[in-house]
């Protein structure tokens, strides 16, 4: 059987980035550039064009962009998304008849071959452009044709390149003939997010920590730290769950499985007589109160990100009303969470199999939508990786429908490919392994492959030293230094990154018992008392890092980064800068805690935008310090009982 039209000759493969075949969509925020890749090919010797289509998903009018060609049949083309939703994109490619017969023609010329005849075959090609053009620029290309059968019908010899002049090319390359164009056969998706999925600072705060010491702090009483938290250059200010809290089995200080009548229990333990997933734990204060603090963070330049933990405690009242909602042992009663040989009698997972599945989906995302009715704009999502996939792509696609502002944070610490796969359904950011990450290699591995792979078009990390669960070992032996280490490698490696605090900037470095990662006295069961105003607090630290990020936008987004030599593996040098080397960032930390370290960094100055032969200035942005450098090698010693980094402007 013929082909349905067997005169298409281009030839459309490998378009980049495209996610498992074009079913999941890339990801970029407002403003920033897709740059897109293809190989385009066709039989013989013919000129071929082509243009990145693309539009959002809501017009039906394709946008276009000129494809250029790289090497080896590669062709490359960008453009901008400027509003937030789901754009749609794919690849056009067509023989270009037009500029096959300008090359050619030049050739000939240029041999002082007869080209009388080929003059016409080019007005032919031009006529035919004007009757796709309309008005002035019919008019135009229609009087070029003319004038060329005029100037052969005379036998004038034709000035090829006034006749062929770049203003005249560029109006016929407006008015191709695609009749025979290929387009791909798929139509790719981008996701558009505003700024904040790219770039964010955040800090947790537990709220019933927040009150006079030894009292249950309030909703009200976090009013009062939003001041604290701004100062320090936050701009999301992120609370664990703010619902009634279970009784039944409730934990009790330290995770003992035997509570004491003043223990406060687990904040993720969700779910009372006095309300579930939508209501406020009463020691905290009322909706009006939280809807209260939204409002006040907002004239802080922050927002408030809420927990999302769909789980529940045997007093939830999801227990009572949808009890189909949980599965049931032989015995008759609800299967608790289990990871042999530990067991949670506390927490009651639903159950994604059920077969009530269409109901219970609807009532989570009607969870989400009440909290966004109430100013919630972002959510931080508790182990996604432990509920369905299909549930979640489905929810946040739902959500953003009518919400495309709304962002998820996907708290998953877990294999990979399962990491990545909830990236692709949807999350808008992720948790990392960079908790775990420490040594300069594997600082190095790791990020190259979360910045400069394909992962990056999918997969946008958010860096966290330390959450109320993690307490690593570098940060329990490392001292001062070690969070400060941490803290600009958390601040300069991603554009997004948070604090569990005040511990962190208090450098509460305690665990609860050797070789554990979990805090002494954890704030997960009970009240904590912070001293804000500890000596040995490094919130002035963390005010410069997040200061610094603010003014430079190299350090805004993450697919600049770069790592460099430096000859001590103590050491570790990387930048960050703008697409026009406008604005440049150079990195050096020391990441040994107990010891001063030195050594020497080589830079590729002209990838920095700097000139090779000309001293350059650097700003420290964490104390103000000017250097000058010049070449390509330069020493540093950094002491960690001091600053043990540099985060550097560079200025010519």
């Amino acid at each position: 059987m013929l082909p349905t039209e067997g005169r298409k000759r281009v030839q459309i493969e490998e378009v980049s980035p495209e996610i498992n075949g074009g079913r999941f969509a890339i990801k970029r925020t407002v403003g920033e550039e897709v740059r897109v890749e293809v190989d385009m090919f066709c039989d013989s010797h013919d000129a071929i064009s082509g243009v990145i289509l693309y539009r959002p998903e809501t017009s039906q009018q394709w946008l276009e962009a000129p494809l250029s060609p790289l090497v080896n049949d590669r062709w490359q083309g960008e453009f901008t998304v400027s509003e937030m939703g789901r754009y749609v994109y794919t690849v056009m490619g067509w023989v270009d008849h037009f500029k096959s017969w300008r090359r050619d023609i030049i050739k000939k010329i240029e041999a002082g071959q007869d080209v009388s005849l080929d003059w016409l075959v080019g007005a032919e090609l031009i006529e035919q452009g004007s009757q796709r053009a309309s008005g002035q620029d019919a008019e135009q290309l229609k009087n070029w044709a003319m004038t060329i059968r005029s100037q052969q019908k005379e036998g004038a010899d034709i000035p090829y390149m006034q006749t062929l002049s770049e203003e005249r090319i560029a109006l016929m390359t407006q008015y191709p003939d695609r009749e025979l164009a290929t387009s791909y056969e798929k139509e790719l998706k981008i996701t558009v997010d505003r700024e904040k999925a790219r770039f964010s600072s955040w800090y947790e705060l537990f709220p019933r920590s927040c009150g006079a010491p030894g009292q249950h702090g309030t909703l009200i009483d976090c009013i009062e730290h939003l001041p604290y938290v701004a100062e320090m250059g936050f701009d999301v200010l992120y609370l664990p769950p703010i619902h009634p809290v279970g009784y039944t089995f409730r934990k009790g200080k330290n995770n003992t499985t035997t509570a004491e009548p003043d223990d406060v229990g687990v904040p993720w333990g969700i779910g009372s007589s006095e309300g579930g997933h939508k209501s406020v734990h009463p020691k905290l204060g009322t909706l009006e109160d939280f809807q209260q603090l939204v409002r006040k963070a907002q004239e802080y330049g922050m927002e408030i990100a809420l927990d999302l933990a769909y789980q529940c405690t045997p007093d939830h009242p999801y227990v009572k009303e949808h009890p189909q909602w949980f599965k049931h042992r032989p015995d008759g009663t609800i299967q608790y969470a289990e990871n042999p040989p530990k067991k949670y009698q506390d927490i009651y997972p639903i159950d994604f199999e059920t077969e009530d599945w269409q109901n219970l989906w609807e009532e989570l995302k009607s969870v989400v939508l009440f909290w966004v009715d109430r100013g919630v704009k972002i959510f931080r999502v508790d182990n996604p990786h432990t509920k369905a996939f299909p549930f979640w792509e489905w929810m946040i696609e739902e959500v953003k429908q009518t919400h495309p502002e709304v962002l998820f944070l996907s708290e998953s610490f877990t294999r990979p490919k399962v990491m990545y796969r909830l990236g692709k359904m949807g999350f808008t950011q992720s948790y990392t392994y960079f908790t775990w990450r420490t040594a300069k290699w594997e600082l190095t591995e790791y990020f190259t492959e979360l910045t400069q792979t394909k992962v990056h078009q999918f997969f946008r990390p958010n860096l966290w030293p330390n959450t109320p669960d993690i307490l690593h070992k570098f940060l329990q032996h490392g001292g001062q230094a070690a969070f400060k280490i941490r803290l600009v490698l958390a601040g300069t490696l991603g554009a997004s990154y948070g604090i569990y605090g005040p511990a962190f900037e208090v450098c509460e470095n305690r665990a609860l018992k050797p070789g554990s990662e979990e805090y002494l006295n954890s704030e997960k069961y009970q009240i904590r008392d912070w001293d804000l105003n500890s000596p040995y607090s490094i919130k002035y630290l963390v005010a410069r890092v997040n200061q610094a990020r603010h003014k430079h936008p190299a350090l805004q987004s993450d697919g600049s980064l770069k790592f460099h030599t430096t000859d001590n593996e103590q050491i570790i040098c990387y930048s960050k800068q703008t697409e026009d080397s406008s604005d440049v960032m150079l990195m050096i930390v020391n990441l040994d805690p107990y010891n001063t370290q030195s050594g020497w960094v080589s830079l590729p100055l002209e990838s920095l935008g700097i000139y090779p032969y000309q001293p350059y200035q650097l700003h420290d942005m964490l104390n103000d310090a000017h250097y000058t450098w010049s070449g390509d090698r330069n020493y540093v010693e950094l002491d960690p009982r001091a600053i043990p980094a540099h985060v550097f402007w560079l200025k010519q």
